[in-house]
């Protein structure tokens, strides 16, 4: 896709942004035609998202995180009333997060300073380090850190301060970074806490079966870019998966205990997961209002019909972190290859993904002005566009301003987990932070988007299985809808803005 398309669909997202937001409350949309596909989404209770974000207090990972290289870890930050914050980072050889690699300790200070003028919804912030150590939990994990500050001549000088491997003690921390002695060996191994420049946090009550509700607080930090090399200079404009309060997170959590008693010299081994086959056939929606870097907001539907390998996607995107002002939504559908496991993403499963088809529906007057003033043919057949009146663009092979290409090929990785109530959840690859397509094996993902909810199981090997209809038309000016948008967690970047 020429890169000239890409700022179409950005602008789009900005051009029908309304008024900054302030203390709100914001949820997952509904899926109006499914209602079976309404119960199992945990946001259904509002949420708030005060501001500025109050951040004292401990913030725990609720599982094992999987970043892009692939690096898998758990995170236990705090932060206190001086501004001054202590993190852990704790980094594993294996996706179940048991095999402790080598851990960060990482002190330094954060200033919260205003809304975010890029990112609706977030606040902008500032920090300096003061310290950064580490902690090597085998010798196999020092001399992989070694080899990787050997690549580059700056890399030289300081895996010359490390220990050769015979000199490894357990328990021994090493500076990486003394803002007293003026040492900084983070840029070598491409380490930055760029993630603290860019806060949202959130609050909704856990309503439980047998209890009152409970409060649950979520620390949403800034992305982690894609592409190691860009890490240093990259400034984020949407999260990561989201740490959650020690004190008030969601029941059970039986990783959140175990990160919060842990530190540099205890790394925690979460407790065993067993291992789940890809069984895709069903319908997975969004949990809640999602957020990709170039400020989109979106939900996701997809539908994967097991025995001949088809699926279908619809993606609604707004305008707000609420998910509650429409723009435009995205239908596509396409076939699927049987998945292979993934030799470089322990865990994970590759698959490769064709779009054939898509549909478009203008929900807001900015979109559908945009539309109408498209060159012809660009975007579906002759014929003006109207607001919420859905039109199939495959003929036109996609929608030019909204950066959608048909036909489309895009190299996946998929994963299944269960959390710890017992519920499906479906992670797919991650979209690359600077919008291009992961069209050929070389760009395959290697971490995930937020997880998807199973809210219908399909029977599999059974042909014949019936689709559900498209949705139901939305009444004009909101509505209580809310689905998935833009990539496709399928990330398909096929919408050439994720």
């Amino acid at each position: 896709m020429p890169a000239t398309m890409l700022p179409y669909a950005c602008v789009l997202v900005l051009l029908g942004a309304r008024t900054a937001e302030t203390t709100g409350t914001a949820g997952g949309g509904r899926l109006r035609w499914e209602p079976r596909c309404q119960q199992p989404l945990p946001h259904r209770v509002p949420v708030t998202a005060p501001l500025p974000p109050r951040l004292d207090g401990p913030w725990v990972s609720t599982g094992c995180e999987v970043r892009p290289g692939p690096e898998f870890l758990t995170r236990s930050y705090t932060f206190y009333p001086s501004r001054l914050f202590r993190a852990y980072q704790f980094y594993y050889r294996d996706p179940s997060c048991r095999e402790p690699a080598h851990s960060l300790l990482i002190k330094g200070k954060v200033r919260l300073r205003r809304a975010s003028w890029v990112t609706r919804g977030a606040t902008e912030a500032d920090y300096h380090l003061h310290k950064v150590g580490i902690v090597f939990h085998s010798r196999r994990a020092l001399l992989d850190v070694t080899r990787s500050l050997n690549q580059t001549w700056a890399g030289r000088d300081c895996a010359q301060r490390l220990p050769p491997a015979r000199a490894w003690l357990p328990g021994a921390l090493y500076e990486l970074l003394s803002a007293r002695a003026k040492q900084d060996c983070t840029e070598a191994l491409g380490f930055t806490m760029h993630e603290l420049s860019l806060v949202r946090m959130q609050r909704h009550l856990q309503l439980q079966p047998r209890a009152g509700p409970r409060l649950v607080e979520e620390l949403y930090l800034g992305d982690i870019h894609t592409n190691h090399a860009e890490r240093r200079h990259y400034r984020p404009t949407g999260y990561q998966r989201p740490l959650q309060s020690a004190l008030h997170h969601a029941r059970p959590c039986p990783a959140c205990s175990l990160i919060a008693r842990s530190d540099e010299h205890h790394p925690p081994v979460l407790p065993p997961q067993a291992a789940l086959p890809l069984r895709l056939g069903g319908r997975w929606v969004s949990p809640g209002c999602e957020v990709r870097p170039a400020v989109l907001f979106l939900t996701r539907l997809f539908t994967f019909h097991g025995h001949n390998r088809s699926w279908e996607g619809y993606y609604r995107h707004f305008s707000d972190p609420a998910c509650h002002q429409p723009t435009f939504t995205v239908y596509a559908a396409g076939r699927y290859t049987r998945g292979t496991p993934s030799r470089k993403v322990l865990g994970g499963t590759e698959l490769v993904f064709q779009v054939t088809r898509a549909r478009v529906t203008p929900m807001d007057q900015v979109t559908t002005a945009m539309l109408n003033f498209s060159k012809p043919s660009s975007c579906g057949g002759p014929g003006a566009w109207s607001l919420g009146t859905e039109r199939d663009v495959t003929a036109t092979n996609g929608c030019l301003p909204l950066g959608i290409r048909l036909p489309h090929v895009e190299y996946e990785l998929f994963r299944m987990e269960l959390d710890p109530l017992g519920q499906s959840l479906l992670f797919i690859g991650q979209r690359p932070t600077d919008g291009s397509s992961p069209d050929t094996p070389e760009r395959r993902p290697t971490s995930y988007q937020a997880p998807l909810v199973l809210c219908d199981r399909m029977a599999q090997g059974v042909p014949g299985v019936p689709r559900h209809g498209p949705p139901q038309k939305p009444l004009r000016g909101g509505g209580p809808w809310a689905l998935p948008v833009l990539p496709l967690a399928l990330g398909l970047a096929f919408l050439t803005c994720l």
